[in-house]
């Protein structure tokens, strides 16, 4: 397929960024909606992120096998289904109102978006010149900014109600009393996700009728005869994608550990009531949008390594404004640290996969493996915020190691030698 034919395709591909962006990034406002619904601590809440990103720890090696058996639509499209799917359990799951049934969905949804990220990302390094993937795969991730914006801005404010009662604290003439309250905050989680299943069906339909071209290996057979790995785990000889995958770990675990718990610092420790907390977490998401055109528009004239290690440390520096002063001051550093966040996971991601070739799906598979950070590096941060409330700064060194990791990558670890 020529070139300028990869446009349609592409736009189809920015779609999805979009779509699991919405998913992702309501786990914050979850997190903080299940510690009213289901009576939780913070560390307990938490959870729920562990329960999300734990399918992406799960499922890329089986995803990249089906696709490479089938196609990179069939797992989109597959995918799309099955996240609609957890969307819509969300009604049931308002009659249990029990804590271990939204972390069923959670998980669900979850293993729907991760057929989404394991074919969208290589799709877009590929569709095009291999010197400005990074870029491409950054604009791409803009979309996923959009995503996130309006999550946070948008549909944050459509389950949070604005009130934070306990049994004790409930007032006595509230209408209808503890379980009223409980199913009126309950109910308010229904709506985002009915919205986004339809919105997944809707593209789910598209993508149906659409031609999507067939990129590396797809529909082809091996020169030699002989019958192909369907994951390759000798890709993890290259010592940059090796280095890739760890750095992925880290920086998806420091962002989740600031993105989830954004809500919880803003309301319990910046004293914010939850509307104007919703509010502030909206600018940080649009810093995380911005941050994601900037860069795109960056990399025209800066190579996206030098842009990599030069975001890390900046964030390493922001991370120790919140460890040393908190409150306030430290929501303000949070807003710059999305901002310095926007390329770091796309930029790692396409020089990881630079030469892979046709073990570009298996090396994809274990660049979402790495996803699994997200389920244990926030809940370490959120335990030693839990422990420690007095000093609940400090929790954010984690985060803090996490970039270091990043930088070294941006530093050294990028570079192809094997």
């Amino acid at each position: 397929m020529k070139k300028n034919t990869y446009t349609i395709p592409l736009a189809l591909v920015f779609s999805l960024f979009f779509l699991w962006a919405i998913s992702s990034n309501l786990l914050p406002t979850m997190i903080r909606q299940l510690m009213k619904t289901c009576e939780l601590n913070t560390f307990e809440a938490s959870f729920t992120e562990t329960a999300y990103w734990l399918a992406y720890f799960i499922f890329p090696i089986p995803i990249a096998m089906f696709m490479k058996r089938y196609s990179y639509k069939a797992g989109i499209i597959f995918g799309l289904l099955l996240a609609a799917v957890g969307g819509l359990l969300f009604f049931p799951a308002a009659i249990l109102k029990e804590y271990w049934a939204y972390l069923c969905i959670f998980f669900i949804i979850a293993t729907g978006m991760c057929f989404l990220e394991t074919a969208a990302n290589p799709y877009v390094t590929v569709l095009g010149a291999p010197e400005t993937a990074p870029r491409r795969l950054n604009l791409a991730q803009s979309f996923n900014g959009l995503g996130a914006f309006i999550a946070a801005m948008f549909l944050s404010k459509l389950i949070l109600s604005g009130t934070h009662y306990t049994r004790e604290t409930l007032p006595v003439d509230y209408p209808g009393g503890w379980q009223a309250y409980i199913q009126l905050e309950t109910d308010a989680m229904k709506l985002p996700y009915l919205i986004l299943a339809l919105l997944l069906l809707a593209i789910a339909v598209v993508f149906v009728f659409s031609k999507l071209p067939k990129i590396g290996d797809e529909g082809t057979e091996p020169a030699s005869g002989k019958k192909e790995k369907l994951i390759d785990f000798d890709v993890l000889k290259r010592s940059h994608l090796r280095w890739g995958v760890i750095a992925q770990f880290f920086y998806n675990g420091g962002q989740t550990a600031i993105n989830s718990l954004f809500l919880v610092y803003c309301c319990t420790y910046a004293g914010l009531p939850e509307d104007t907390a919703t509010t502030f977490f909206g600018l940080y998401m649009l810093a995380f949008l911005l941050g994601r055109w900037i860069g795109t528009g960056l990399m025209v004239k800066f190579r996206p390594q030098d842009m990599l290690l030069v975001y890390a440390l900046m964030n390493i520096l922001l991370c120790g404004v919140v460890m040393l002063w908190g409150g306030m001051i430290g929501l303000y550093a949070m807003l710059a640290i999305s901002f310095f966040m926007s390329i770091m996971y796309p930029t790692q991601f396409s020089l990881a996969l630079k030469g892979l070739g046709n073990q570009t799906k298996s090396g994809s598979a274990f660049l979402v493996m790495a996803i699994v950070g997200n389920a244990c590096l926030p809940q370490l941060t959120a335990y030693f915020m839990h422990v420690n409330e007095h000093i609940y700064y400090v929790a954010y060194g984690i985060p803090m190691l996490c970039f270091a990791f990043c930088a070294y990558y941006g530093w050294k670890g990028y570079k192809v030698i094997d």
